[in-house]
């Protein structure tokens, strides 16, 4: 029974610790916390640790590491579904448009990319640095010479903005 007492005292030792570390430290990980932990004089596992974090709540979840690509709340216009209820039963009837960024050492690159929606084929595509218009149009052009004359028919971006609607040409 002197050991359970014991082992929980030690506990609300290293759980106080880890608080006070934390008040100066709020982002402060396990791993850290272990070595200063440990540093003090307080020999704990690294395990233990962090079962001792996980039933007290107190790990720190990591951060997603992302590029915001996408502002609806915009002054242009929204335009609604335009492709609601359209019924594509081949190939080139319906283009849609995507913009994805791609995360590199020194800043994003951003992949421009038109894709037939039936056949889910890319017809055209673009990298570049900036998320302005060329990288899209050079992406359309490339899709629209990749597609015989006979079979173009429609494009429509993903927001709207620009929105090139031409039915059957």
């Amino acid at each position: 029974m002197k050991s359970h007492v014991k082992h929980g005292l030690e506990e609300d030792i290293v759980l106080d610790m880890v608080k006070s570390y934390r008040k100066e430290m709020p982002r402060i990980g396990g791993s850290k916390l272990h070595h200063l932990i440990n540093q003090f004089g307080y020999k704990i596992g690294r395990k233990a640790l962090y079962d001792l974090l996980r039933n007290n709540k107190l790990l720190v979840r990591r951060r997603k590491k992302y590029a915001v690509t996408t502002d609806s709340k915009h002054w242009m216009r929204k335009w609604s579904n335009l492709i609601r209820g359209f019924d594509f039963h081949r190939p080139n009837m319906l283009w849609v448009s995507d913009i994805t960024y791609i995360n590199l050492n020194d800043g994003f690159a951003y992949l421009s990319l038109i894709t037939d929606a039936y056949s889910r084929k890319i017809m055209g595509y673009k990298l570049s640095p900036t998320l302005e218009s060329e990288g899209s149009i050079s992406a359309l052009k490339m899709a629209i010479g990749n597609t015989p004359e006979s079979h173009r028919i429609g494009y429509i971006t993903r927001t709207g903005n620009p929105s090139i609607v031409v039915k059957n040409m």
